[in-house]
């Protein structure tokens, strides 16, 4: 079901095309002049927009245009009973989807209300893909910590140094693994991610070297590990502290010799990668219990970069629930709601275990089972 405006100062006119949209179960609004329709245009999300062009105080020409500066996404599609040649092409001109002339064919507005529909679908489709790609490697925050991190980022990026990336789950390592890579000098390069809980120990050698056909009982064709997929990119070793000794040893070894052997082999191949490294686990106590090896710590640690706990930098919260409301609003295709002040506090004065992951899950639960604006009552109730 579609939700369409229809702009027109002829009441007939709005309630027939009221009554064959309706019939075909979309939901109607009708507005009986430029100005008003305007306003609910602006306030309220339309999948399509029917105008009349001739109408007093304001036509649909001076309509089409206060949309598009208003940035009004929904397709526009101009009525006229006056209608020509020359007023169709101004009206695609100024960005109207479609021109419709009076008396409306039935067919012809079907037809076209679906392919506003499709248009619609697409250009909400782009906008939820291109704010994903926007926003997925961003680091929300004005906070002292936040800063640090940004600053030892934009440092350490353009070099060739490996990076440790440690803090706690879900405050954010691999969005800084990404933004180390889209600031280097190898950005258009691959950058091949793994992680190391992920894999079963004894699968993680032929994950991260490969391995030749026949090397052992499901080997049954080569393999190109990860390293080699990395070869003249980044490599990004996610939760390294669970990875197994043995395979610590290769690592060790490509980090040392920049060669690396697949299973089952016994010919040295030449890598050139760049390698950062990310665990939840305090390394030096893993050191200390003997699950990890302290020659690869010191190959890994050339640069260390702490993300911080959310509850560390609480002040960054307004930021992150404004973030994380437009995101999910976007994404769910629904009007944007805000959080009033009391709500954003309450979120300020809890304790984040789950950090930044935490809260995102919190604020789309607001967002889904909330009002607009959020209330602090919300918070208590469903945070």
């Amino acid at each position: 079901m579609a939700k369409i405006l229809i702009i027109d100062d002829e009441r007939s006119i709005r309630n027939t095309l009221k009554d064959i949209l309706e019939f075909e179960k979309h939901q109607v609004l009708l507005a009986e002049n430029g100005k008003l329709g305007l306003d609910m245009a602006c306030n309220q999300l339309f999948d399509v927009i029917f105008s009349d062009i001739k109408m007093p105080e304001m036509d649909g020409i001076e309509l089409l245009s206060a949309l598009k500066e208003k940035e009004v996404e929904a397709p526009v599609v101009m009525i006229s009973g006056h209608g020509n040649i020359e007023t169709a092409v101004e009206c695609i001109k100024k960005g109207a989807f479609d021109f419709i002339e009076k008396p409306i064919d039935l067919n012809r507005l079907l037809i076209t209300v679906r392919n506003a529909l499709d248009k619609s679908t697409l250009v909400t489709e782009t906008k939820i893909l291109k704010k994903k790609v926007a926003t997925k490697h961003q680091m929300i925050g004005q906070s002292p910590a936040i800063q640090k991190v940004r600053e030892m980022i934009e440092r350490v990026a353009p070099t060739d140094a490996r990076v440790l990336i440690t803090g706690s789950n879900g405050t954010g390592k691999e969005v800084v693994a990404r933004l180390l890579y889209e600031k280097s000098n190898r950005v258009g390069a691959p950058f091949v991610e793994v992680n190391c809980a992920a894999i079963p120990s004894e699968l993680i050698e032929s994950e991260l070297f490969g391995h030749e056909k026949g090397s052992f009982t499901s080997a049954i064709k080569q393999r190109i590990g990860k390293f080699e997929q990395a070869d003249g990119g980044t490599i990004f070793l996610d939760e390294i502290g669970d990875m197994s000794l043995s395979a610590q040893t290769k690592v060790l070894r490509v980090l040392q010799e920049n060669e690396l052997t697949r299973v089952g082999s016994d010919k040295s191949i030449k890598v050139n990668v760049r390698v950062f490294a990310a665990t939840n686990k305090n390394l030096k106590a893993e050191i200390e219990k003997g699950n990890f090896r302290e020659d690869l710590y010191h190959r890994l640690n050339v640069i260390p970069i702490h993300v911080p706990d959310l509850d560390d930098r609480k002040e960054d919260i307004p930021l992150l629930v404004e973030h994380f409301a437009e995101l999910i609003c976007t994404e769910q295709g629904t009007q944007l709601k805000r959080f009033e002040d009391s709500a954003v506090v309450l979120l300020q004065q809890k304790n984040w275990n789950g950090n930044i992951r935490e809260l995102r899950n919190v604020v789309e639960r607001l967002i889904i089972l909330g009002g607009n604006p959020i209330t602090k009552e919300e918070v208590n109730l469903f945070a």
